[in-house]
């Protein structure tokens, strides 16, 4: 685990009507930063988004329809894990999660089930000059986007 990153397992509540569940609650230690956005996403299977940090802002993911892995990599300066590299599989089938990502930990997935459908929320309005670009093949990070999951 990358330090100060923070998976969360959902509980669903299911019955003849459907599904119900809570993904975050402002009152959860989980989510003691102020919210300030809600934002939503649809991208086709396939498709890979990667990289970007935020160096101010907190981000929590999680994925309504479809599945993706997600890729976490530690930037920051002084961290214990610096350097790391992390992944995520959640989703519809991969398993109900909401992911805390801090600043300086670049993030990206991979859309393995779609199209899929993510809505996060930020504890920041959109600032563009806090969005920071790295490209989905960065040598630092060594991470391959193509590569399939691996088979367990």
């Amino acid at each position: 685990m990358i330090d100060g990153v923070e998976v969360r397992e959902l509980t669903l509540f299911t019955d003849e009507r459907g599904l119900f569940s809570e993904i975050i609650r402002g009152s959860d230690s989980f989510f003691k930063d102020s919210f300030a956005q809600l934002s939503y996403s649809m991208s086709f299977a396939g498709v890979a988004k990667a990289w970007h940090l935020h160096e101010r802002q907190t981000d929590w993911m999680c994925v309504l329809v479809g599945d993706i892995k997600l890729g976490l990599y530690d930037y920051r300066e002084g961290s214990a894990t610096k350097g790391e590299l992390m992944e995520v599989f959640m989703g519809e089938t991969l398993g109900r999660k909401v992911v805390k990502i801090p600043p300086g930990i670049a993030h990206g997935y991979r859309i393995v089930n779609g199209p899929m459908h993510i809505i996060y929320v930020t504890d920041r309005e959109y600032d563009p000059s806090d969005e920071l670009r790295i490209p989905h093949d960065d040598p630092e990070i060594g991470y391959d986007w193509t590569v399939p999951s691996e088979i367990k």
